[in-house]
């Protein structure tokens, strides 16, 4: 009945009213701006551990509620949130959410283990919300051009993707820092590259092969290397690194060319990319024109909602897909072996 009731009230004001849960750099930088960009949404609350934080950020978004995260899941003006908090608290904050029966949009990684990606979809379909998970970087118009050179045959069959995010050593206070909140390059980047490999591929990994690389003062890896095998022989490598010169990039090798895109996780909305297609030993540049992929995101998970039962968007698999491929990398390097994705069950 409050799913209902919720997609009533959507659909009679026009605009959907956004909860945010945690004042992030990614919420300040992308989200929130994205969702006041947006015309099918209306920033409702903010809501901070912090009463002076989420006083600050909702003055400077002119967003005029703001409290504690439970008031924000509390607040029945509000229809979905967004949950931008450390990565061990998105269990907790996004199934309270669909309790109370509002959408969630989480932040990446949604999740840090594939049995709490099963307890937050299972809480959200009992719940009729929708949970999708914020990689962002999927929406981006450059994929869908790199994509489209595969489907094409440009690149004959595919053989190897190989995709890096690295980027210098996060401040030890960060929250990217802290083992206990689930800091660390796996948590932090390793599932961009991951997570391109299956778009790219279009499939899933058959098994998996992963190394951590622990920081010996916080605990937290700096460093992970996987390995994704796919069906056909293809095989993925997928980097994350803390402490390294900016990389934010994956190229795909097939039997007749190569392309590579040169910012693909992480895009300022103003800024142009390139895409270069090797073949024929020459190599293409292709301009992608700039593109907000957080407010092409949001307009997606919006659209989605009003449709309400008869939306088609699969956000649940994807996320439970992601968790387990990521719980079977977890899995590799605890025993240190190749694990099978079919074990995780």
């Amino acid at each position: 009945m409050i799913a209902k009731h919720l997609l009533y009230t959507m659909n009679s004001s026009s605009k959907i009213r956004f909860g945010i849960l945690g004042c992030s750099r990614v919420a300040q930088k992308g989200m929130l701006p994205a969702i006041c960009g947006s015309g099918m949404a209306e920033l409702g609350m903010i809501g901070s551990r912090s009463a002076e934080k989420a006083k600050e950020i909702s003055s400077r978004f002119n967003c005029t509620a703001f409290g504690t995260y439970e008031d924000v899941i509390n607040n029945k003006k509000i229809d979905a949130v967004y949950v931008s908090l450390p990565n061990g608290l998105h269990e907790k904050w996004s199934i309270k959410a669909t309790e109370a029966g509002k959408h969630v949009l989480c932040e990446k990684p949604a999740t840090t283990s594939y049995a709490s990606a099963k307890r937050m979809v299972a809480s959200a379909r009992k719940n009729k919300t929708r949970l999708l998970e914020g990689y962002m970087f999927r929406y981006h118009p450059q994929h869908a051009k790199a994509i489209s050179l595969i489907k094409e045959g440009i690149l004959g069959e595919l053989i190897r993707f190989e995709g890096v995010f690295g980027y210098p050593m996060p401040e030890r206070s960060s929250t990217m820092m802290q083992k206990e909140l689930s800091g660390g390059s796996f948590y932090g980047s390793a599932g961009y590259p991951v997570s391109a490999s299956r778009m790219v591929f279009n499939e899933e990994p058959i098994s998996v092969f992963c190394r951590l690389i622990i920081d010996s003062e916080s605990g937290v890896d700096i460093k992970t290397e996987i390995m994704l095998e796919y069906p056909n022989n293809k095989f993925a490598l997928a980097s994350s690194v803390f402490g390294s010169y900016f990389q934010s990039t994956y190229s795909v090798l097939g039997t007749k060319a190569c392309v590579r895109v040169a910012r693909a996780y992480a895009v300022p909305k103003d800024r142009k990319t390139k895409i270069f297609l090797d073949a024929d030993d020459e190599v293409r540049e292709i301009g992608i024109e700039p593109a907000d992929h957080f407010q092409i995101m949001l307009e997606d998970f919006f659209k989605e909602i009003l449709r309400g039962a008869e939306g088609s968007k699969k956000y649940e698999d994807e996320l439970l897909l992601q968790a387990r491929v990521m719980e079977a990398a977890k899995l590799s390097d605890k025993e240190k072996r190749i694990v099978k994705i079919s074990e995780i069950q």
